[in-house]
């Protein structure tokens, strides 16, 4: 399992923001989280500490977990290549995921109204341009 599996599930991003504050004992952590039994989240804890995000230490008859120094490399790495994407490349991806909702709703539309002529039913009038508030995202 590699670091964006681990962090994936809501629990174990509580729990490293939890170490992230200060380093902290499994059984205070289990505490946070009184609807999930204390295997369950022994579980989750392990799962972090085998993929690098925590570290545990035995300190006498308790286990203290922290952040490990490189734990969250890998996520720092893709964040900051993610925001160093020009923005006009996030905004063109954006304009075309508008251009195909707009083409399948058309296409849509279409289906309705071949389906409608063909069992013989007047076809219901769709949304006048500017009724719908996606052509106005569209237009803007």
């Amino acid at each position: 399992m590699d670091t964006f599996d681990a962090l994936a599930d809501p629990v174990r991003r509580d729990l490293v923001l939890a170490v992230a504050v200060a380093p902290t004992t499994a059984g205070e952590l289990a505490a946070r989280h009184p609807s999930i039994s204390r295997p369950a989240v022994s579980r989750h804890l392990r799962v972090l500490t085998e993929t690098g995000v925590l570290v545990a230490a035995v300190v006498g008859r308790h286990r203290v977990f922290r952040l490990a120094p490189r734990g969250l490399a890998e996520v720092r790495s893709f964040l900051d290549a993610a925001g160093a994407a020009p923005a006009s490349r996030v905004a063109d991806a954006f304009d075309a995921l508008d251009t195909e909702v707009a083409r399948t709703r058309r296409e849509r539309r279409r289906t309705e109204v071949a389906t409608d002529e063909a069992a013989g039913r007047t076809p219901s009038p769709g949304p006048v341009r500017g009724e719908d508030p996606a052509d106005e995202e569209r237009t803007a």
